[in-house]
């Protein structure tokens, strides 16, 4: 019986090395697939990023990396923002720590109009005190807070922003639009002249920004339009 014992301990043994050996083999496999659907997406190859994160996954369904980044395809690219929040919620449960696939539901929940889950999700990238970009997940808040007209809470948020990254010219532009709404032009004026010094878009060029607006106007959608159309009203100030 202990003969029997042992020859089965040595069964289960070698079978757990050679899942082991699998396990890796896979998760190798896995990241080579992750790693080049980030090299076709930084190239605006969309379908063969998509493909190269979902065999990154079916090599390793663990990896959180490929859910997410599936999702934002799917959040940015392909406005299937119900399939976005799938994967985003996978990669979630694999790891409750992962801060930008919190900043990234929220811009999901954000597009399907369920404001309290997006500013949740915001608030969760904030309260990791390991996340470097808090000021996004800030930003995002404040933009949401805009759009719901609640123009105090939005300056709180953008200026929160601004007290973890002093550079993220984003929030200025966030700042102008409020200080607009709220007739506080000088500030709006302020405010947009600093978010173009730090846009490395324009890098305090004035006249290229107002022209690349302008362009940018013209095939901008509805929300965004009128975005635009408040900058360009705040640079005649």
């Amino acid at each position: 019986m202990k003969n029997l014992f042992y020859i089965f301990l040595l069964f289960i043994c070698l079978f757990c090395s050679c899942v082991t050996v699998k396990t890796k083999r896979d998760i190798q496999q896995s990241d080579a697939h992750f790693q080049l659907g980030l090299s076709y997406l930084n190239n605006n190859n969309i379908q063969p990023a998509f493909v190269e994160f979902q065999k990154a996954i079916d090599f390793d369904p663990d990896n959180k990396e490929a859910h997410n980044m599936i999702g934002v395809i799917y959040l940015t690219k392909l406005e299937d923002y119900s399939n976005a929040i799938i994967h985003f919620k996978k990669a979630l449960n694999l790891d409750k720590n992962f801060s930008e696939v919190y900043n990234n539901l929220g811009n999901a929940y954000e597009k399907i109009g369920k404001h309290d889950e997006a500013i949740e999700s915001y608030k969760a990238a904030i309260e990791n005190p390991l996340y470097h970009n808090t000021a996004l997940a800030l930003y995002n808040i404040g933009m949401l807070y805009y759009k719901l007209a609640r123009y105090d809470d939005a300056m709180d948020a953008f200026k929160e922003s601004l007290k973890r990254n002093s550079d993220f010219y984003l929030s200025y532009y966030g700042l102008a639009l409020c200080y607009n709404m709220k007739g506080q032009y000088d500030d709006a004026a302020v405010a947009i002249s600093r978010a173009i010094e730090l846009d490395p878009m324009y890098r305090g060029n004035r006249d290229k920004a107002i022209e690349d607006l302008r362009n940018r106007k013209i095939r901008a959608k509805a929300e965004e339009e009128k975005f635009i159309a408040d900058y360009l009203e705040i640079l005649k100030y």
